[in-house]
């Protein structure tokens, strides 16, 4: 008889690439969703079960059996109804849920460079998260990616959008801070390796390429075509034509906190690569494509029917 997996947010990004491995692997697969009446692409292959963040009893009821939870859950920025703290406190219930239900294993999406004493809230919340599942008493693998892309990611579809439409490209200071980004797909191949393990542990979960800021947009302008002069501007002006942007599309297209983080070199970790996919050679191949719309956050924040497009 297969195993029952859960995974949360399965309608969504990276969620949605692990319930598809888990099926392939012939797996049950149910997800725990805040958009339970979004267009399901697994066609009623993956059940759906709401989340209940006020009742804790329906997400143990939904995670009792599980041989394997994959939390994907986070929030991306502080907006209006929901923010970091909130993702936190619903991440701590989820964990306390997990172990009331007796879940065999924990596979979590953290972030690289977490740490308590960030002064960034995204870091410091994943560092808090990171805490409270070692305190849960599930095993569990945390995994750590900088930056996912592939499908409809965010940073680098609209990194690509921004360089089709306007003659010049700013980067933050000098530009010299580094990612390693690793494809949605290779993280989560390496969340269902993990999902089999046994005992607790940490890994960077980055790709085979890494670089810096100015040369991550330059090569995305060769790519694409659009090859455009990559001034330095001050941190602070970068913020705000991000936030006129932001404005002009209804969306928030970078924050402080992600320009900090960034400049903070927070989203590199020199380990050694768990994906094989380069970001040059998925980005040539989707070259025509990619950057073609633009990905918004809110839209997928208040839109909870309509799928989520992938390349």
């Amino acid at each position: 008889m297969s195993e029952l997996h859960v995974v949360t947010g399965a309608f969504g990004y990276s969620g949605r690439y692990i319930a598809q491995r888990l099926l392939d692997a012939g797996h049950r697969v149910r997800t725990l969703t805040a958009s339970p009446e979004r267009d399901n692409p697994f066609r009623g292959a993956v059940e759906a079960r709401p989340f209940h963040w006020d009742d804790p009893e329906p997400v143990a009821e939904a995670l009792r059996g599980a041989a394997v939870l994959y939390n994907t859950y986070w929030i991306r920025f502080d907006h209006g109804d929901f923010g970091h703290a909130l993702a936190v406190e619903r991440s701590k219930r989820l964990f306390e849920a997990a172990a009331r239900a007796g879940v065999g294993r924990i596979v979590h999406t953290s972030i690289t460079n977490p740490s308590p004493k960030s002064p960034f809230p995204y870091f410091r919340g994943k560092a808090e998260l990171e805490r409270a599942l070692g305190a849960s008493g599930v095993p569990h693998s945390i995994l750590r990616p900088a930056v996912l892309f592939g499908g409809k990611d965010i940073l680098i579809n609209n990194i690509a959008w921004c360089l089709r439409r306007l003659p010049i490209f700013g980067v933050f200071g000098r530009g010299d801070y580094r990612l390693e980004p690793i494809h949605v797909d290779d993280f989560a191949q390496l969340a269902v390796e993990r999902g089999r393990a046994s005992g607790d542990e940490t890994i960077d979960a980055v790709g085979p390429e890494s670089f810096t800021y100015h040369e991550l947009v330059r090569t995305l302008g060769e790519i694409i075509g659009k090859r455009r002069p990559i001034v330095s501007v001050p941190p602070w002006l970068g913020y705000a034509a991000g936030w006129l942007l932001g404005k002009i599309k209804g969306d928030v297209l970078i924050t402080r906190e992600e320009i900090g983080g960034l400049m903070a070199d927070l989203l590199y970790t020199g380990s050694p690569p768990r994906g094989r996919t380069r970001l040059t050679a998925w980005a040539s191949k989707h070259a025509d494509s990619l950057g073609r719309h633009y990905a918004s956050e809110l839209a997928r924040r208040y839109d909870r029917r309509r799928a989520y497009e992938a390349l």
